[in-house]
């Protein structure tokens, strides 16, 4: 199988959100809370436990490149300290988590998008960025639409 680099979102945006308590991008305030649903966190790209860990809510913009379409939505990540995930293999927790697979070309303009099904969640991240002209990934919740991760070769 091909080789990815998984990310979460950079450390910095996360530690601007968790010191000034509002989205680094955009200035809205952000929401801290005790964990009542799964997540992820978009740093770690750990699920919380439910009940026991603080997360921090804010709105993130995962499209960086000038011209590309916005897309910003809400984001969860730890209240506290965690550390970025960044590597080769598919996040453990993302694994039984409802995925579609967004594939980009370079400019942020999205060519195709894939809900992970019956495969394993590796597989349709290679086929999507096996596909000719995209150069990037987004992992997306498949229920609420909301960004979790970048994938790139």
């Amino acid at each position: 199988m091909p080789m990815f680099r998984y990310a979460g979102i950079p450390s910095a945006i996360v530690g601007e959100a968790r010191q000034s308590m509002r989205s680094p991008q955009y200035g809205h305030p952000a929401h801290r809370e005790v964990a009542t649903g799964y997540g992820p966190c978009r740093h770690c790209l750990r699920t919380f436990r439910i009940g026991q860990e603080e997360r921090l809510l804010f709105t993130y913009q995962p499209v960086q490149e000038p011209g590309g379409l916005p897309a910003p939505g809400p984001v969860f990540v730890h209240a506290g300290d965690c550390q970025r995930y960044e590597g080769p293999d598919f996040p453990p927790d993302l694994a039984g988590l409802p995925l579609v697979v967004e594939g980009f070309r370079t400019g942020g303009t999205l060519v195709l998008q894939e809900r992970v099904s019956a495969e394993p969640p590796a597989t349709v991240v290679a086929r999507v960025l096996g596909t000719e002209d995209v150069a990037y990934a987004h992992l997306r919740n498949a229920e609420a639409g909301c960004f979790m991760a970048r994938v790139e070769r």
